[in-house]
Parts: C-alpha cells; sequence; structure tokens
C-alpha cells in the first residue's frame, strides 16, 4: 500500500454520480477544497441513464405505491415489473422482511412525512443550484402523465393521490378527452389518466450533471479517477485505500458511492441494509414518436421520457445484486409494451443500458454522520430519486460537514435508524 500524503485534502467524496457532484458543488461554492473519487469519470454510470425526472410529488414509499398489491404476479413474471433471480432470493429476504414491515401505518405515515419535507427542499435547492450553475434551459416543466388501462386501476390509485393531496401536491385526474389533449396516440384503452403539473424533467441527465460539475470544477472541486476499496480512521482523518494501491488522507469524507456504499460503512460502525434494484432501459431516436411530456405507466412499472438524446423507455425493478450479468430481455419487453401502448412508436435504433439503484427498505436515502466517526458523512440510497434529490443532498451535508443545523430533521434518514 503506498503511503498517504502529508498534506489531507479537505474533503474527499466517493462517488462521481449526481449525489457526489451534487454534493460537490454544494461545498465548493463556501470554499470547501474537494475531490471527488470515481472508477470511471462524472456521472458516467447510473447517473448516466436515468430517468431525467425531477419527481417532488414522488412522495409515495415503494411498499405503498401499489407494489404489495401487485407483488404477487409481478413476481410471477420473469419479466415482469419486478423480478428476483432464484439464486438471489435467499440474500434478499432480510430486505423483503424490512421492506414490508414499511408498509405498516405508523412507519408509513412517518416516512411519507419525511419525504414530503425533502421534497419541497429538494425542489428549492435545484431551483437555485440550476441559477447558480447556467442549467436553468435544461428544465422541461411540462408535467406527468400517469395513465390507466381500467377502471379498477384507477380507482387502486385514489388512496395515493389522496395522501399526495394533504401536502398540497396538484394534480388533476382526466377522462378519455383530456389525455387526447396532453398526449395524442396512446392505445385506446387508457381511458383515465392523472396529470401532475409540478413534475419535471430534464433535456438529458448526464448532460446536467456534467454541467453541474463543471462550475463545481471551476469553484476548485477536482476529481481522480480510482475506486475506493477500503477506508479507515487515521488519527482523526480517513485513509481511502484505492484499489492500485494509492491512499488518499482526507479530513472529512463522504460516502456518495450509490449502491457499492454499504461496503464502506462497515468500517464506522454502520450496517446499512442497502439492495440494488437494476433498471434498465432502451433510448430510441428523438423522432420516435411526438412525445410530450413524461408518461407513467405504474401498473407495469415503466416511464417513457423525452429527452433532447432520445426518447427513453426504462424502469422495472431487479432485485438482484451487484454481481449478476445484466438480462437485457427486460428492456427489450418494456419496449414492446411501449409500442402497444403508443402504437406509432418506431422501436428501431435504440440503445440499450442497465444501472444500480441504491435502495432502502423504507424508501428513504441514508443523510448523517457515520457512527464511530464524526467525520464521516453519508449520502446514499435514494432508488428511484437519485436525480431529485441530488441538490437537497448536497446542501444537507454541506450543512453538516460545515456545523450548520440541517434545514429539515434528519432523523428520519439517520445511518442508525436500522
Amino acid at each position: 500500500m503506498a503511503a498517504p500524503s502529508e498534506n489531507p485534502v479537505d474533503v474527499a467524496i466517493v462517488g462521481g454520480g449526481i449525489i457526489g457532484i451534487c454534493t460537490a458543488a454544494a461545498l465548493a461554492a463556501v470554499g470547501r477544497r474537494t475531490l471527488v473519487i470515481d472508477r470511471s469519470g462524472i456521472c458516467e454510470e447510473t447517473s448516466a441513464g436515468n430517468a431525467g425526472a425531477l419527481a417532488f410529488s414522488d412522495v409515495l414509499p415503494l411498499a405503498q405505491k401499489g407494489m404489495i398489491r401487485n407483488l404477487p404476479g409481478w413476481l410471477a413474471d420473469p419479466l415482469g415489473p419486478l423480478s428476483v433471480p432464484p439464486a438471489y432470493a435467499p440474500w434478499l429476504l432480510p430486505w423483503l422482511v424490512r421492506f414490508l414491515a414499511a408498509s405498516r401505518p405508523a412507519r408509513y405515515e412517518n416516512a411519507l412525512a419525511a419525504q414530503a419535507a425533502m421534497m419541497r427542499l429538494a425542489e428549492a435547492e435545484w431551483a437555485a443550484l440550476m441559477a447558480r450553475t447556467a442549467t436553468e434551459s435544461m428544465l422541461r416543466e411540462d408535467g406527468s402523465l400517469e395513465l390507466y388501462q381500467t377502471e379498477a386501476e384507477f380507482e387502486a390509485s385514489l388512496g395515493g393521490w389522496a395522501a399526495r393531496a394533504r401536502f398540497g401536491i396538484a394534480f388533476r385526474h382526466l377522462d378519455r378527452a383530456g389525455i387526447e389533449a396532453l398526449q395524442p396516440g396512446l392505445a385506446p384503452q387508457f381511458s383515465r389518466a392523472t396529470f401532475v403539473p409540478g413534475w419535471k424533467t430534464v433535456s438529458d441527465p448526464q448532460h446536467l450533471g456534467k454541467a453541474i460539475w463543471r462550475k463545481a470544477e471551476a469553484d476548485g472541486a477536482a476529481w481522480i479517477r480510482g475506486e475506493a476499496v477500503v477506508v479507515t480512521p487515521a488519527d482523526g482523518r480517513v485513509a481511502i485505500q484505492l484499489r492500485d494501491g494509492r491512499t488518499i488522507l482526507a479530513r472529512n469524507l463522504v460516502v456518495a458511492a450509490g449502491a457499492w456504499s454499504h461496503r464502506l460503512t462497515r468500517a464506522f460502525g454502520d450496517v446499512v441494509p442497502l439492495e440494488t434494484e437494476r433498471g434498465y432501459n432502451t433510448t430510441l431516436p428523438a423522432d420516435a414518436f411526438d412525445l410530450r411530456r413524461q408518461l407513467i405507466f405504474s401498473a407495469h412499472g415503466f416511464v417513457v421520457t423525452p429527452l433532447e438524446t432520445g426518447i427513453r423507455v426504462g424502469g422495472a425493478v431487479e432485485l438482484g445484486g451487484l454481481k449478476r450479468p445484466p438480462d437485457y430481455r427486460r428492456a427489450r419487453a418494456m419496449l414492446e409494451k411501449a409500442r402497444r401502448f403508443m402504437p406509432a412508436l418506431q422501436t428501431g435504433g435504440g440503445r440499450e443500458w442497465m444501472g444500480y439503484r441504491p435502495s432502502l427498505p423504507d424508501s428513504l436515502p441514508v443523510i448523517g454522520r457515520a457512527r464511530n466517526a464524526e467525520n464521516v458523512y453519508y449520502a446514499f440510497g435514494h432508488g428511484h430519486l437519485g436525480l431529485t434529490q441530488a441538490a437537497v443532498t448536497g446542501r444537507l451535508i454541506r450543512d453538516l460537514v460545515s456545523g450548520a443545523t440541517p434545514t429539515i430533521d434528519l432523523a428520519p434518514f439517520s445511518p442508525q435508524r436500522f
């Protein structure tokens, strides 16, 4: 192992995805010297291929978003919205038990309130970050359209919409004529939908992330290519050993390594039940369909998003860990459904992709200090909401590192809640 530098960095961030670079941007903006460590680059992995939504209205825990009701049918379909490879099921069982427990009324209410508070601040922080980084032109404010094939499907969604209404989230339910006005060309079985005007998307999530990084870099942030494999306390500092033998010494450490984060938290006394939702998508040419806004096919677990780089058809959940090879049949199954639901969709010329979403059983991220190290901070586990909550996570970590009182109560997001 190479000897660490005698001049430690101020704040080292392990992870160059959207959470890591928004945290770096927040810290650099107040003069903290920040080093991002990532094995691939800035927004080159999971943050490159997400659906591009700023889903500020998406406050319902996954355990309550129809997942419990649909779980048996989904699991019976190996290419459906949720799958668990049989060989992985024994490893997943403890996480699933916690996931089911999160659907209990008291836990659901606590998670809902915490997520709603997080989302209110998230919207404000994204507006501030886009203004600071001159990326406002990348924001699209077209709303989203959640679609239902049957009246029963629509009726089943109403409890969730009532919960959102309690937190001031605006929406309106549509009949077929209302759907046609907002998105022509859908299959006739979609007779009901819900329009959410406050739902936003970005022109391309990777382009946005790289633009934010350019501002962070201009403010003094830096990054190096490397994979952190061991982190250890070192006389009030943290030593970060990279796979290539280099060692970085830091006064403060932020773990923002997405689905790999729990491998590093054990060094500081935190065993976090982080699981990997492997998500798939296909990005089609931009002229593949006249798409007006993001479409959400919730009963089928996927969305269709208009990006400047194409039309992205993606979603689904494969709880399969970090080691299994991708199963792109899942992407093709979603694409075939999209073709049926959008009959004019041209499905040729697409680019397939798979990424790793870091998911916790209660659908809340981990944001807070390590159990055994006051100078180690965690920022991971955002599931489907990493892009949505990146700016606010950066703000909250900046507050913690700087000794300021966070704007919201971080107890629901504590690493020690498990």
